[in-house]
């Protein structure tokens, strides 16, 4: 069965821009969880001996506190030391004070495990913002040489506008991912830029695949064929391999969900939940919107070159 992707793109368009609505709305009800490496705060180990559930250690700071914090359960390899490490996102450190009092109250919760604070790091908010700031830089890098890159691959069928066209499809894929983050209430933290640049790896590839089936297609049938349907050819003869290769990657990373799940390991839940429909969404994006938008720039471009 052949689509006719090229015709109905306003369809593709629209569905693309309620999902960024989507994601819009999103951020403001519910507004994204900023690691603490990103906004800076506390963070707070603490050693203990015999039974205690992250989830009553959890509840006992926060009580304490008056705020929301992240406890994650260790244990040493070697000495099999128990302990439990507290994660605090604040614009304020944890003072000395705070710190002691706190102590007090865990060995008073928990006056038969032997709990005793083993180390404690506070993160400066603004070495937090230099974090962020050079994490951007990372991505919009990476997006620069991506467009200088299938310009230079791509110049005989437009070169920079398939470059740019390819990034905004790679920003629509971004977006969805980060939309999966606020709404699952993962903390956007190493892993979300870590989804961030392996989606940018990812997905470009699929609207290369497409790039040079219709570079070969517009080399064989010159101005034999019209633009929209030479396009809209070249995706069709690459649709069973991109969706393929996207569904089984997509397969892959929603059995490390099952296990994730299964295990309770949380950082990598964040990591393939995030990653799994960000390969969805490169799907959709290199499929329904890459060669549509480039279509749509080159019959622009034409049109003002004849008005001119």
């Amino acid at each position: 069965m052949k689509l006719d992707i090229i015709g109905k793109r306003k369809r593709y368009f629209i569905i693309s821009l309620v999902a960024m609505a989507l994601v819009l709305l999103i951020t403001i009800v519910i507004g994204p969880k900023l690691d603490i490496q990103f906004k800076g705060g506390s963070i707070a180990t603490y050693s203990y001996t015999g039974e205690i559930t992250p989830e009553a250690f959890e509840k006992t700071v926060e009580d304490f506190l008056g705020q929301d914090v992240t406890v994650q359960q260790q244990e040493n390899s070697v000495t099999g030391q128990m302990s439990m490490v507290v994660s605090l996102t604040s614009d304020q450190n944890l003072t000395t004070e705070t710190q002691t009092k706190l102590l007090e109250t865990l060995q008073e919760a928990y006056a038969d495990n032997e709990v005793e604070a083993s180390d404690v790091n506070n993160v400066d908010p603004t070495m937090g913002k230099e974090f962020l700031k050079k994490c951007l830089v990372a991505v919009v890098f990476a997006s620069v040489i991506m467009i200088v890159y299938i310009g230079l691959r791509f110049r005989k069928i437009g070169g920079a506008s398939a470059g740019v066209v390819s990034v905004i499809a790679l920003l629509h894929d971004i977006l969805v991912a980060y939309g999966v983050f606020v709404l699952l209430g993962f903390t956007i933290n190493d892993n979300f830029i870590a989804v961030v640049l392996t989606i940018l790896g990812y997905s470009i590839n699929d609207t290369i695949v497409i790039y040079d089936r219709i570079r070969e297609n517009k080399r064989y049938y010159g101005d034999k064929m019209k633009l929209g349907e030479l396009v809209n050819m070249s995706i069709n003869q690459c649709l069973r391999r991109t969706v393929t290769t996207s569904l089984t990657t997509a397969m892959a990373l929603l059995c490390i969900c099952v296990v994730a799940l299964m295990m309770n390991v949380n950082s990598i839940l964040s990591f393939a939940v995030p990653m799994m429909v960000g390969v969805i969404s490169g799907l959709y994006s290199s499929v329904f919107l890459s060669g549509s938008l480039w279509t749509l720039w080159q019959e622009k471009k034409a049109a003002k070159s004849a008005r001119a």
